[in-house]
């Protein structure tokens, strides 16, 4: 019986290829761009042979699957199976039924940048959601398990070689602009993988560590965490306190830290990602409505 999560990471992993296949149809194929894996590897099929991308990333990962079942686990698998299909659900789809039109042929800048975003995009939800569409991530999979070989250089080297390959039908222009579509992918997944919230935490050592904790709970209702640390040099017990604030918040953060102890050390750091109360989570450990 499949749970209630499941299918809603079903559900995301459908919507994520069905971006996706979109961005395939109406900007890869409506301009003549190329792209990476396995999908690279149906567009040189589709120019060159003029076989319907739908049947061949079937065709070329039905191998793959009857090898690699086995070590992507039953939910994995299950994932991508279903991420597969839907591929060539939407592809076939989006071929046949036309809901868009925008002639992009006299700006690629354009194209490459829609082609970007929509399967970066698409890609990134699939990922997020535990889903995959099959046929390098696969391969990497098998090179890691039976070579000890990187995952990412794998996918790299194929996906390099791919691009490469594409160019019996793309010409110099052509090929510019596809590694500007591919580069753009690559920064739209990982912006969809870390998540859209962006703050900062702060670590913060001060003799008055606690008074400081205090004034962020009461004054910005946020919540932080006093750890025990060393001083290298003296050998002297500290307090180390952490807490994590939105980027709007800093300068509350740096001014209530320099009324309380102007004197503290404060290094701040990027955050990509964060979950748990006060963020993800209400006072009630509920999840808070987006």
């Amino acid at each position: 019986m499949i749970s209630k999560i499941q299918f809603k990471n079903i559900f995301f992993i459908l919507l994520g290829t069905a971006i996706m296949s979109f961005g395939l149809v109406y900007f890869n194929m409506e301009n003549n761009l190329a792209d990476g894996g396995f999908t690279g590897i149906t567009l040189i099929l589709y120019f060159i042979l003029n076989i319907d991308p739908a049947y061949s990333n079937l065709v070329l990962n039905i191998p793959l699957f009857l090898i690699g079942w086995r070590i992507l686990g039953r939910n994995a698998f299950i994932y991508t199976l279903i991420g597969t299909l839907a591929v060539s659900v939407f592809l076939w789809l989006f071929q046949r039924y036309k809901f868009f039109a925008m002639p992009l042929d006299d700006d690629m800048t354009l194209a490459a940048l829609f082609a970007g975003v929509f399967i970066g995009a698409g890609l990134g939800i699939v990922f997020r959601f535990g889903g995959t569409t099959g046929g390098v991530d696969i391969i990497a999979k098998l090179g890691f398990k039976y070579f000890g070989w990187s995952m990412g250089r794998t996918m790299f080297v194929f996906d390099a070689a791919v691009i490469t390959s594409s160019l019996v039908y793309l010409n110099y222009r052509e090929a510019m602009y596809t590694l500007l579509a591919v580069f753009v992918a690559a920064k739209v997944i990982d912006f969809m993988q870390q998540g859209a919230y962006s703050g900062k935490a702060a670590m913060i050592i001060s003799e008055h560590a606690p008074v400081i904790a205090s004034a962020i709970l009461e004054e910005m209702d946020r919540g932080a965490t006093i750890l025990k640390g060393r001083g290298s040099f003296t050998g002297n017990d500290r307090e180390v306190l952490y807490c994590v604030v939105g980027r709007n918040e800093m300068v509350r953060l740096k001014n209530l830290i320099s009324k309380v102890d102007p004197h503290a050390f404060v290094t701040l750091a990027d955050v990509q990602d964060v979950i748990g109360e006060g963020f993800t989570l209400d006072e009630n450990k509920k999840p808070i409505e987006v």
